[in-house]
């Protein structure tokens, strides 16, 4: 059983002030049904022998540690990475859709829906249904399908079937709010395999107790090194990679920091509130209207983070910064030269943060360990069309 180091939410599935279950009545009894679903699961000692054998089998775990030997010189700190974008279909995602695809077959359940920003938790739910014999729709922003056209492709040749989103700004945001609406319409047969660590009790809890494995790992890697982390960084939208590898080091020495988006900065630049059934920090005017996020990743681009990282800004024991799109750009590039490895554009957020505090807010020296949590595959058409324009 993965080892988790921070705490979980009251009866009422709060973290603080953070959290709960806001839901239409119409939902309270799926939610209920999940949350006594997943207690019962995670309790039993099959269940993790199931999920782990298809974790180690399917999808590629454990994910190594990596030594930015390079960068380290560079930066002029020990930079090692933690790579979840070697995981299968090239990100953390999979962790938390594997834990779910098996809870959907334990309810009883032959379909599972899903929300996708970036693609790469639709791609992941796509790849689990289809391992497991389920059914799978995609709800995908209209903006976000173009400019992640490759992996509506893959979701589709997955056997999943995409559907474009084109209310509000058609981002992330509003492809939540259409899966929602049809969890409502066909709970009987249907799961909502919700991507990240928000929305009502138990997903924030559940997504991050799944995705508590990159955490587990981590920490046991590290250990083996010989090397304690100082910083232990990872980007946030919803948060569920910087979740999950916070799990493994919340009751260390280590600092632990979460980069936003600059233009979806929700713990710096929003206020508390209610938004697809879970209270947190929200972007939001001053009459309470949820806000438009702005990122150039499509991963980012959500007005909110999930409730227990707003708890842990509040607590003191994380801190959230962000980077902006041009930063991002330079990290990505830098990172690709100088290790070979591309990263996701969301990813490059958490590298963009150390490359500009490095010998600054981060002393030389110091040992910092940032989540890869996926490839930067699915962004190198944006990427290049947006360095083309700069030429």
């Amino acid at each position: 059983m993965n080892q988790i180091f921070m705490d979980d939410p009251d009866e009422q599935g709060r973290f603080g002030e953070f959290g709960g279950r806001f839901v239409p009545e119409a939902l309270i009894p799926a939610c209920l049904e999940l949350e006594a679903a997943f207690k019962k699961a995670w309790a039993d000692p099959s269940f993790h022998e199931e999920l782990d054998a298809l974790l180690r089998d399917f999808g590629g775990r454990p994910t190594p540690i990596t030594y930015g030997e390079r960068l380290s010189k560079e930066l002029g700190i020990e930079v090692f990475f933690k790579r979840e974008d070697l995981a299968h279909t090239g990100s953390h995602k999979i962790n938390n859709v594997m834990g779910q695809a098996l809870l959907t077959k334990r309810m009883g359940k032959t379909r599972m829906i899903a929300e996708t920003g970036a693609g790469q938790h639709g791609v992941a739910s796509a790849t689990a249904a289809a391992k497991l014999g389920l059914g799978c729709d995609v709800y995908m922003g209209e903006v976000d399908t173009k400019r992640q056209a490759l992996n509506v492709f893959r979701m589709e040749l997955l056997g999943a079937t995409v559907h474009p989103v084109t209310s509000g700004s058609r981002t992330l945001k509003d492809a939540v709010n259409e899966a929602m609406r049809e969890w409502v319409t066909r709970v009987d047969d249907t799961h909502y395999c919700l991507g990240s660590v928000m929305g009502p009790h138990p997903f924030p809890w559940m997504v991050r107790s799944f995705q508590s494995v990159i955490g587990s790992e981590a920490h046991e890697q590290m250990n083996v090194r010989g090397v304690n982390p100082d910083y232990v960084v990872a980007c946030v939208g919803g948060g569920s990679n910087a979740a999950g590898i916070f799990a493994g080091f919340a009751n260390t020495p280590a600092q632990l920091i979460g980069v936003e988006a600059a233009g979806g900065s929700a713990i710096n630049t929003g206020a508390p509130g209610v938004l697809h059934g879970m209270r947190s920090m929200l972007m939001q005017s001053e009459s309470g209207q949820i806000e438009e996020a702005q990122s150039i990743s499509a991963g980012l681009d959500y007005p909110g983070i999930g409730p227990e990282h707003a708890f842990l800004a509040s607590s003191g024991r994380a801190t959230y910064v962000s980077a902006h799109d041009d930063e991002v750009l330079d990290a990505l590039q830098l990172l690709s030269r100088l290790e070979g490895i591309i990263p996701a554009l969301e990813t490059a957020h958490a590298i963009a943060w150390v490359v500009r505090e490095a010998g600054s807010l981060i002393p030389k020296g110091s040992n910092v360990l940032i989540n890869l949590s996926g490839r930067g595959d699915k962004d190198v058409a944006q990427v290049r069309e947006i360095l083309s324009a700069r030429s």
